[in-house]
């Protein structure tokens, strides 16, 4: 590092790292808060509830192929460039989304905003690694680790909030005095810590096929469970696709000289086990953020609003563990506070088994709570520690990977947990079917008690439905608690990390 990049110190340390902090919460913030406003939008632009869904789908569709591409668009435009470039595109975008006259410049402005917003991901975990001092990465990396665990809980709490109160519009327009914010510092403060700019080669081949395969495979989690998944041809087209297409790019990108994704780097055994420790965690979670709300509001009777509360508790004592998070990672073996932090998920996670469709608010809420205090030992320690072994030039390429592979997870686990939950509650019902067999004597009863005979036994069928959905719903998460100890167990595969956690040969 020049005399110039030396690592920053004191308030420009302070306000460079918030700026960066910002920028990645708000592209995490986009990534969910549009999920409970869909209605919100089709209604105010005049089209049905599924065309809606593609406000969620274009975004997330982009952003999963611009993450990979960062180490190759850093090394083009340079690592400080790009992340401003991205910023301000990123904000162009968001205002667009927000005076948008129809559905169709909506999607065409959720395309720019997934496009901007991806690389701003990896971007901001390596340019924290730096400017902050070596001995101070696990701090670091503790910020940026805290915005990406609030960021995707905040976001439907926020989105439903804005939706009710103001305007589905001004969920797009919060994100530019958010942008305003991190500018000024980024400018001001980053211009030293540029990297040298490369021109290789454009690997035209590689791109097509990063574009062709995760397209195929985003839109296929995305859209399969409205089409019976693989009972319909259009989503087995989508699978052969990405399957094909998939293949097709690791290994043209493993032998390609200059690719647009270095996967050649996951031949550092530490990168390749935290990218996959990684996507499982994170996948279970995200799993669950999107599922518990949804079975709240559909089968408890919980407002959007009540639904949003009981989520907001996961991010509170994250908030209060994130400190600790840190300073364990400076005294203990970080595959250990990985793991424990995991562990402290799994147990927590066990403690939703106890619900049911008639506990209280309370009952809900305290494993939420709990869960939170394990969540940064869990991301904070193993984002610094998934590019500990990679050199400097190499972090925005590895952050890449590491974050291409937990976006992914995350559209993974929610199509997979709301599929084996509706495809549950489908076999649960067959189980309960027989309880059905006295509905005549319970529908009996409540005539008794005033109900007319079709109310009644709409009445009993009711239950039956929220039992079987409930019954499933508990399988999904006693799957997530196996996940999740079984990330925990992979850590066990990580060589022994270097002291202070910095990537190799210095900054």
């Amino acid at each position: 590092m020049t005399e110039a990049a030396r690592p920053l110190a004191g308030v420009a340390l302070f306000a460079a790292a918030v700026g960066l902090a910002l920028s990645n919460f708000i592209v995490l913030l986009d990534l969910t808060i549009a999920n409970v406003s869909v209605p919100h939008i089709a209604g105010g632009l005049a089209v049905s509830a599924s065309q809606g869904t593609w406000v969620i789908t274009s975004y997330a569709v982009v952003e999963a192929i611009t993450v990979p591409l960062t180490g190759w668009l850093a090394a083009r435009y340079g690592t400080v460039r790009w992340l401003v470039i991205c910023l301000w595109g990123f904000g162009a975008a968001s205002f667009l989304c927000g005076v948008a006259p129809s559905l169709d410049w909506l999607i065409g402005a959720r395309i720019l905003q997934g496009f901007f917003g991806g690389p701003l991901i990896p971007l901001t975990q390596a340019l924290l690694v730096r400017i902050f001092p070596r001995e101070r990465l696990p701090t670091a990396m503790g910020v940026w680790a805290v915005t990406s665990i609030v960021a995707p809980i905040l976001g439907p709490i926020l989105g439903g909030w804005i939706s009710d109160w103001l305007s589905w519009r001004w969920i797009f327009f919060i994100n530019l005095p958010v942008i305003a914010l991190c500018l000024v510092p980024l400018l001001t403060l980053m211009p030293p810590f540029e990297t040298e700019r490369r021109r290789d080669p454009i690997d035209r081949v590689g791109l097509a096929l990063l574009v062709i395969s995760v397209g195929a495979l985003q839109i296929l989690l995305d859209t399969g469970r409205e089409h019976e998944w693989f009972a319909s041809t259009r989503i087995v087209l989508l699978a052969l696709v990405a399957g094909i297409g998939f293949a097709a790019f690791l290994i043209w990108e493993w032998y390609e000289p200059h690719p647009v994704v270095d996967l050649r780097l996951l031949r550092d055994r530490t990168l390749a086990v935290s990218s996959t420790v990684v996507a499982l965690g994170f996948g279970a979670f995200f799993g669950s953020v999107v599922l518990v709300p949804l079975w709240l509001q559909q089968f408890v009777g919980y407002t959007a609003e009540d639904a949003g509360l009981v989520m907001s508790f996961q991010g509170m004592l994250a908030l209060v563990a994130a400190p600790f998070a840190a300073a364990a990672m400076h005294r203990f073996d970080v595959r250990w506070t990985v793991g424990l932090g995991l562990c402290w998920i799994a147990a927590t996670t066990v403690l939703r088994l106890r619900w049911t469709s008639e506990a209280d608010f309370w009952t809900f809420a305290l494993p939420q709570l709990l869960q939170g205090a394990g969540m940064p030992f869990f991301m904070m320690g193993l984002t610094a520690l998934s590019v500990t072994t990679v050199r400097p030039d190499q972090v925005a390429a590895a952050a890449g990977i590491f974050n291409f592979l937990r976006t992914l997870a995350a559209a993974v686990g929610t199509a997979a947990a709301t599929t084996l939950w509706y495809d549950g509650a489908k076999v649960m019902r067959g189980e309960l079917a027989p309880l059905l067999n006295a509905v005549p004597e319970q529908v009996g009863v409540l005539e008794r008690l005033g109900l007319p005979p079709l109310s009644a036994l709409a009445l009993v069928e009711q239950l039956v439905e929220r039992e079987a959905h409930t019954l499933a719903f508990l399988e999904v998460i006693a799957l997530t608690v196996g996940v999740f100890l079984v990330a925990a167990a992979l850590m066990a595969l990580i060589p022994r990390p270097p002291r202070g956690l910095a990537p190799m040969a210095g900054h």
